[in-house]
């Protein structure tokens, strides 16, 4: 484990045609790690996440995915997420290849990457239309049972990203309130970046929490707010005003340009972006 910046976290685990896993289920989305990789331009990522949220939103627009592998794409509690879908209607600013699942199935595909499976099973997709675009939805006849069950390939991301509140200074993670899929993708990977809020002497205790051990983690990044609009509960809440607003700035190709262009690109890291949104406010 080392502590790193995250202009070297980046550099270093996310190259060009990686898998890159950037989860936080609502909670603790890794935005600023978003942004550093859209400033690195990474091209050809195959991008993961349950829900793809406004982080993959702009990383879509800005050119750096190639494959999307996802169970819910919208910006949630407003409509849809304009630069995935002008990527898959229009294939700009470049053509993005879809793999789609329930929410389950990315679960199951999750945790049989964590226990090193080929695949995850579970009682799924009946019923639904999801089997019939997605050709890696497929089924098993239950060898004890004679029961018929879905399967999906298992996810193995190049390098997992998450946000959490601490971790302590031997590389010790803590995760706290609504934990998602984090622990099981951070399991499936093959190298573990966790940018937090603060880093402690000791972890305290906290309710409904998940601590990942150092041995698991390649980097710890020191990013205070880099959740941000996302939220890191017990340290500051979800921007739903910003939520709203990303629906005009990502709905026309030169209004989302221009924002990126002034709040990410022209920004050298995650506390002058926060600054820009001050500024602009």
């Amino acid at each position: 484990m080392e502590h790193l910046s995250l202009r070297q976290a980046v550099e270093r685990f996310v190259p060009s045609g990686a898998r890159v896993a950037l989860e936080g289920f609502t909670h603790l989305i890794p935005f600023a790690a978003g942004h550093e990789i859209i400033r690195q331009q990474r091209r050809d990522l195959h991008l993961i996440r349950m829900t793809p949220d406004l982080i993959y939103d702009q990383m879509i627009g800005m050119g750096c995915a190639a494959r999307l592998t996802f169970s819910w794409g919208g910006n949630p509690g407003v409509g849809s997420l304009h630069r995935l879908r002008d990527a898959v209607e229009h294939g700009w600013p470049r053509p993005l290849e879809l793999d789609e699942h329930s929410h389950a199935g990315m679960a199951a595909a999750y945790c049989a990457g964590a226990a090193r499976l080929p695949f995850g099973v579970l009682r799924g997709y009946v019923g639904a239309d999801l089997v019939t675009v997605n050709p890696a939805i497929r089924s098993i006849t239950c060898p004890y049972t004679g029961e018929e069950l879905a399967t999906v390939p298992a996810i193995n991301p190049d390098v997992t990203i998450l946000h959490a509140q601490r971790a302590d200074r031997k590389g010790n993670v803590a995760i706290h309130g609504i934990v998602g899929a984090q622990r099981e993708a951070a399991l499936a990977a093959t190298a573990l970046v966790v940018t937090v809020e603060e880093i402690v002497d000791e972890l305290p205790p906290a309710m409904n929490s998940v601590v990942l051990p150092h041995w698991l983690v390649s980097a710890v990044v020191h990013c205070p707010g880099g959740a941000y609009p996302s939220y890191a509960q017990g340290c500051y809440a979800r921007d739903n005003s910003f939520y709203q607003q990303w629906d005009a700035i990502a709905r026309d190709r030169a209004s989302f340009t221009e924002w990126m262009e002034r709040h990410v690109l022209a920004r050298p890291d995650h506390k002058s972006f926060l600054a820009s949104l001050g500024e602009a406010a």
